[in-house]
Formats: structure tokens, C-alpha cells, sequence
């Protein structure tokens, strides 16, 4: 299931912009860098200090947003 990036204020798709991958706000920073680097062992810390334009802020909603997605469809089969 694919998570629905519209409700996350923390980023945005901008055909202008890396062909319209989602991207952090106001940056031209690609979300699935984040993942791809927390995936290969990196920090948080880390990656804000190898891609500076992206805030603590974004990176925090991101991860949250996402976790909150992945939940969804087990707490919907709960309810069942």
C-alpha cells in the first residue's frame, strides 16, 4: 500500500522539480533519500548534516507520517 504523501505538509511534488519526486518542502531533496539512508545505518543527525536543506522538523513529520501510514491498514484489520 502506497502511502498518501498529501495530508504531510513537511513535502511536495513540483513537475518542476527532480521530475516530480516527492521532495522536502522548499528543498530539492528526494523523501527516499531519508529512507535509503536510514535503511544503510545512517542517523537523523546525520542526514541533516549531509543534506543540509531539509529541517528536523521535515524529517521528523516524514518518519512520522510514514509510521502512522503503515499502521493504518493493521488497525483497520483489527476493527474488522
Amino acid at each position: 500500500m502506497a502511502t498518501e504523501w498529501d495530508t504531510c505538509p513537511a513535502v511536495e511534488r513540483d513537475p518542476d522539480k527532480l521530475s516530480g519526486a516527492l521532495i522536502f518542502r522548499n528543498t530539492r531533496i528526494p523523501v527516499a533519500t531519508l529512507f535509503e539512508n536510514l535503511k544503510r545505518g545512517a542517523t537523523v543527525d546525520q542526514f541533516l548534516e549531509w543534506y543540509p536543506g531539509a529541517t528536523r522538523e521535515q524529517v521528523e513529520a516524514v518518519i512520522e507520517h510514514e509510521s502512522r501510514e503503515m499502521q493504518a491498514p493493521v488497525l483497520q484489520e483489527l476493527r474488522l
